[in-house]
């Protein structure tokens, strides 16, 4: 199909009702996205809501010029506005502008460099202890193991706290708030009743009960710490950071952003971790070689298989970005107002990128770095995820520990690689990761 178009027009619609549009990018969003491209070929429109176009691309020069384009008109925090009832407005996923560069220049340093090589030493501790604990010889989820243990590190990198007493007690309401949008149909209904007050039952007044309470624990810590003497923590640092006009962020701005490092900092490496575990258990070749480039005190091979993975398995499908003004797109003529959304997930399966793209081969990372402009799972440009280093680090020493502590086997009688569900923004496996230690 031809991408010039008449000025004004969008790219063709899936032949689907409205309903069975928004159901179906709900509900199974890997097989809806593969069948709009069946369909319609790299560039499709989807209104999945009232009042809301979505032309997704899986155009590779169109997804780079997105990702390198100019903020000023491609804005990802009005993208993103679905995200501002969980992180708040003062989010750096929310917002556009100098006001973002501002919140990402105050919030980069503690991810990178020296202190995010300092993290190390916590990531390892909680890694071992937690998969110690975790029982040998009985099949289950991995997700729900991971989350715990990616919200432990999350909670004493971002606020130096080891008593586990206090770990808990942070990471609690967090969970709450992540467990009011950590199923489909809670997706659903969160989205049937968001600003409708109708009882103390609604779904949207249960989210907001969660997330209050989440809120006052991050405020509790914020304003001990503001009275304590600084430390290395993410929050002593944020404290002490200041932009160019000597000003730093303010308190609503810091709880906001510490929301953002708790809650997507932890929600998407677990996730991650789980797809990880679900292809090496269904890949005993990957999984032998992983294990043997481990005992030799390796890790390249698993640093490719974590790439391998966010490649088949990306955790995040999509960025968008709305536009601010009118835009010539890969030929076509996008009106101001639109979102315009880089589907991750079906750029990391061109076949003329990656040859076989549906197969699981962690060696073709092996040579050399992925493309930044053709493998995103953190997003790109002057958005890419700030704490994708962190992830990646995080990702490795936990599958480390996970191989010199314990045999990975699939669940008996699951062999079959599972299937994709979607958990509030992220796209998880759809039976948590299944696994047995042994």
């Amino acid at each position: 199909m031809p991408n010039a178009t008449a000025a004004g027009a969008l790219p063709p619609r899936p032949d689907l009702s409205r309903w069975m549009m928004g159901v179906g990018f709900l509900l199974t969003p890997t097989r809806f996205f593969d069948a709009c491209h069946a369909r319609c070929g790299d560039w499709f429109t989807l209104r999945p809501a009232p009042g809301r176009t979505l032309v997704v691309t899986a155009d590779p020069d169109a997804v780079r010029e997105v990702l390198r384009g100019d903020p000023d008109v491609l804005h990802a925090g009005a993208g993103n506005a679905v995200l501002a009832p969980v992180l708040g407005p003062g989010s750096t996923l929310l917002l556009d502008g100098a006001e973002h560069l501002r919140h990402r220049r105050m919030l980069l340093p503690p991810f990178h460099g020296d202190r995010l090589r300092a993290s190390t030493a916590v990531m390892e501790e909680v890694a071992a202890r937690h998969v110690a604990a975790w029982p040998r010889g009985q099949a289950g989820p991995a997700l729900p193991r991971m989350q715990a243990l990616t919200l432990e590190i999350i909670v004493r990198t971002v606020f130096g706290v080891e008593d586990p007493a206090h770990v808990a007690r942070v990471g609690a309401p967090l969970r709450r708030v992540l467990a009011q949008v950590g199923t489909r149909g809670r997706v659903v209904a969160l989205g049937l009743t968001q600003g409708r007050h109708a009882g103390p039952l609604s779904p949207w007044r249960r989210f907001l009960a969660a997330r209050a309470a989440a809120d006052a624990v991050v405020t509790e810590e914020l304003a001990a710490r503001r009275h304590a003497a600084p430390g290395q923590d993410v929050l002593s640092l944020l404290l002490q950071a200041r932009d160019e006009h000597g000003e730093g962020l303010t308190d609503a701005e810091l709880r906001d952003e510490l929301m953002t490092l708790l809650i997507a900092g932890h929600e998407t490496t677990a996730t991650a971790l789980a797809w990880t575990v679900e292809r090496l258990v269904r890949h005993p070749d990957v999984l032998a070689t992983a294990v043997a480039e481990r005992r030799a005190g390796g890790h390249a091979y698993l640093d490719a298989v974590i790439r391998e993975t966010l490649r088949l398995r990306p955790v995040v499908p999509a960025v968008v970005r709305q536009l601010r003004r009118d835009l010539r797109l890969g030929g076509w003529d996008l009106p101001a107002g639109v979102h315009v959304a880089p589907s991750i997930y079906l750029l990391h399966r061109r076949a003329d990128l990656y040859p076989e793209p549906l197969a699981f081969r962690p060696q073709r990372f092996l040579d050399a770095a992925p493309s930044s402009s053709t493998w995103i799972p953190f997003g790109g440009g002057v958005r890419r995820c700030l704490g994708a280093s962190f992830a990646l680090l995080e990702m490795r020493v936990v599958l480390g520990a996970l191989l010199d502590a314990a045999q990975l086997a699939p669940a008996r009688g699951d062999r079959a690689g599972e299937g994709t569900t979607r958990r509030a923004i992220t796209f998880a496996p759809a039976r948590g990761g299944r696994i047995v230690l042994r």
